[in-house]
């Protein structure tokens, strides 16, 4: 079983070398009039499952423009978007090796991972919070010791948390969920205390719960992190259209309407609101199109 696991795994990394080698996306959606988009199925407001294979989010929207845009660029009178559900632990590699050609989920932007993918100019900067029961009366990191934390797997949100100053000497367990929905739900049936995650996602959890008023965000803002759509590295010119695009989207003002209706608009399936305005740090990325690492925002 471990030699069959090893075989993929090799197979896997000469497949993205091969393909990150000769990364021409463009080239690729013009000669098949396909493209494939990265989807989560539970990143909040950011990018979800309807079921039946229809997504939904601003991500989502987002990247359904762009790649509106990217059709009109290379002159296709259709394009096939396909769409492939991704996980915290899969992104990566399937950006890499060709399988997904933008991922439009929840993704922070981040140095090491600038070393096996890109990233479009930041759409989103995500605060990290604690998620916990409305009778719980957990206000604090502190008063998380001796408690259960959850979050997802392939996530770093529980890294923050031990690293902030006010959890020095505050011990917990961790039980990881495999997506945020499983993470949301170990927390809600009372499997763990608490739910560590963004807050957009934290937030969409919430709006989507039989009993919203049940749970609330407390604590201490762990990270401030820059929230982008990931595609694939050594591709400068795919990189280019889609920056071109999102940045006339910023210009516009598309972009904060498309915010307005995904975050402060009853949203589907179930038509409630995730409430949560854009922040300072989100409306300054727009003003300012870049896309810098969480380790320039954690310079200040």
């Amino acid at each position: 079983m471990k030699k069959t696991m090893l075989v993929q795994a090799f197979a896997l990394a000469a497949a993205s070398l091969a393909f990150a080698a000769h990364a021409d996306t463009l080239k690729k959606i013009k000669d098949s009039g396909s493209v494939t988009m990265g989807v989560r199925e539970s990143s909040g407001a950011l990018s979800y499952t309807l079921g039946d294979g229809k997504y939904a989010g601003f991500h989502y929207e987002v990247c359904t423009r762009v790649l509106a845009d990217i059709q009109k660029q290379l002159g296709l009178a259709k394009l096939d978007v396909k769409y492939q559900p991704v996980t915290s632990q899969n992104r990566i590699p399937l950006v890499q090796n060709g399988t997904v050609d933008i991922e439009c989920g929840s993704t922070t932007n981040n140095v090491a991972r600038q070393k096996d993918v890109a990233f479009a100019v930041t759409t989103y900067v995500e605060e990290v919070r604690i998620a916990v029961k409305a009778n719980s009366g957990i206000t604090s990191i502190a008063q998380l010791k001796g408690k259960t934390v959850a979050t997802t797997t392939g996530t770093t949100s529980v890294q923050l948390l031990r690293k902030h100053e006010r959890a020095n000497g505050v011990e917990f367990k961790e039980m990881f969920g495999k997506d945020h929905a499983d993470s949301f739900l170990l927390m809600e049936t009372g499997r763990a205390d608490a739910f560590v995650m963004d807050g957009q996602i934290l937030a969409g959890n919430i709006a989507k719960s039989k009993n919203p008023a049940d749970f609330k965000i407390v604590g201490e803002v762990l990270s401030v992190e820059p929230i982008a759509i990931m595609i694939r590295k050594d591709d400068p010119a795919f990189k280019k259209a889609v920056d071109d695009s999102i940045i006339a989207m910023m210009k516009s003002g598309e972009i904060a309407r498309l915010y307005d209706k995904w975050f402060m608009q009853p949203i589907p399936p179930s038509n409630t609101k995730v409430g949560l305005p854009a922040s300072e740090a989100t409306k300054a990325a727009w003003a300012n199109p870049n896309d810098k690492p969480v380790e320039e925002y954690l310079k200040k």
